[in-house]
């Protein structure tokens, strides 16, 4: 029997060469990048051009130079079909005051074509799926900046679009809102098959919802790719624990050539090329030393964010 390698997930969007300026400012400099399906996490220092990244795929700006395509369709010629087919939370307030949410919510479909009865209709489904199903009838200025949140997050789903793009969507919330924010986005990507676009500043946010990672620095590509393997164990570096002299033992390991850092009983080492953690046991055999902890020391998101960015 013959084994089909698994294919890979279709493109969500290409850029290549994009280039957008605001007068002096560039905010996206011969951007070129291709990025599959799945849950994306945009990340980026404040001005790395992350807006207007998404901007640019929805077809709201014009750029300078450079084409691209978002779920195969041209943003440069195809807007509003792009729009039918992507829903999106911008970072600022867009709500309209003296208005009650399931209208506001409705409105938001029919702006993509749909017919009132429906918009209204489904409106109110996805105002109980986001939890705001007891205020859909109060004025939008009422809400609090969580229930905001979650308004746009319903507006933005309203007519069941492939691609949801959420813009800095927990900015300014409390713990509570946030966690709700956060599960929500988390269902809608991984058990309502809508591929997802988070960009954030917050590192856990991103780690919470996503699998992929594109990170931008001064409209520039920094790093990319699945975020567990951006995360991958580091081969030569170890997280060890000794049952009594930790002292003594961390000299030893320092005199075979291994890189010692020490944080209370915890002791990060790092093994010459070419060794195996093998050589840990060893030498805890040669000084009597019990080991009662041991493992491959494992980056996090913060590493692989701060290491991109000294490309800046």
């Amino acid at each position: 029997m013959t084994i089909e390698p698994a294919s890979a997930p279709p493109i969500l969007f290409r850029l290549d060469g994009v280039t957008k300026t605001y007068g002096p400012v560039t905010a996206l400099n011969d951007l070129s990048v291709s990025v599959p399906s799945g849950a994306i996490g945009l990340l980026g220092p404040n001005g790395s051009g992350k807006t207007t990244m998404i901007r640019t795929l929805l077809g709201l700006i014009p750029v300078d130079a450079g084409s691209g395509q978002i779920m195969g369709m041209d943003f440069l010629h195809r807007q509003l079909d792009i729009r039918r087919e992507v829903g999106f939370a911008p970072e600022n307030e867009c709500l309209f005051p003296a208005v009650d949410g399931v209208q506001f919510v409705a409105y938001a479909g029919e702006l993509v074509g749909m017919r009132s009865k429906d918009a209204m209709q489904r409106a109110h489904e996805v105002l109980d799926y986001v939890g705001l199903g007891e205020a859909r009838y109060r004025k939008v200025e009422s809400y609090s900046t969580g229930m905001k949140q979650r308004l746009k997050l319903a507006s933005a789903i309203v007519h069941d679009p492939k691609l949801l793009i959420l813009d800095e969507p927990t900015n300014g919330m409390d713990p509570d809102g946030r966690e709700e924010v956060l599960q929500l986005s988390r269902d809608l990507a991984r058990n309502k098959g809508m591929s997802l676009i988070f960009s954030s500043h917050l590192l856990p946010d991103v780690e919470a919802v996503c699998d992929y990672i594109v990170v931008l620095g001064s409209g520039k590509l920094l790093a990319q790719g699945n975020l567990q393997q951006l995360k991958q164990l580091h081969s030569q570096c170890f997280e060890v624990r000794v049952k009594a002299d930790t002292g003594n033992f961390a000299r030893g390991l320092s005199v075979m050539g291994c890189q010692i850092e020490m944080k209370d009983d915890l002791l990060l080492v790092q093994i010459p090329e070419g060794r195996s953690s093998q050589m840990l046991w060893q030498a805890a055999a040669d000084q009597k030393q019990q080991i009662r902890y041991l493992r491959s020391q494992r980056s996090t998101l913060e590493e692989v964010f701060l290491k991109a960015l000294e490309q800046t």
